[in-house]
């Protein structure tokens, strides 16, 4: 990612902070609301046939993943979350700290358009201790990721993080 991201001509910065790997305890560290996390999860979508599909279901982290949403965006009968193994070995990274974006060919990125509407993103950098700040539109244009409504808003868990003092 770090690759991407060096090689865009979009601006991001990295942000240090104590290992961490909840998104709202991530999201106080680092001194933004809630609504501004990319909480990505992987996972498993039963497809007709006894097929099946991995999906990195990006929403806000104020939001919960909804689970049939997802199944149906992808044509599948059912969805579940994958196993903590799988979810690494597609990601490249351990829970906790999982990138919204795909660099691997059996993993297909769904961001639901409520964290497309932040002016800027934040997401650990598959790292628990470091994240990234980018903007919305810049994550759109380097991940392209398929866009539909996959959040359960009724699970809505808002709560804002207290300022951060920026250096000038």
């Amino acid at each position: 990612m770090k690759e991407l991201l060096a090689r865009a001509p979009h601006p991001h910065r990295f942000i240090g902070h104590p290992p961490q790997g909840a998104t709202d305890l991530a999201s106080l560290l680092r001194g933004h609301p809630l609504r501004q996390a990319a909480k990505s999860l992987v996972i498993r979508v039963a497809l007709p046939g006894k097929k099946r599909q991995y999906v990195l279901a990006v929403v806000r982290g104020d939001h919960r993943v909804d689970l049939g949403a997802v199944a149906a965006v992808m044509g599948g009968v059912r969805a579940g979350f994958a196993d903590r193994a799988t979810a690494e070995r597609l990601t490249g990274c351990v829970s906790g700290s999982i990138i919204p974006f795909s660099f691997h060919p059996d993993l297909h990125v769904v961001v639901d358009p409520g964290l497309l509407e932040q002016d800027e993103i934040y997401f650990n950098a598959a790292r628990l201790d470091q994240s990234v700040a980018l903007s919305a539109h810049a994550y759109r244009a380097l991940a392209e990721p398929r866009v539909a409504p996959i959040a359960d808003r009724a699970g809505s868990t808002e709560r804002c993080a207290p300022p951060v003092a920026r250096a000038a």
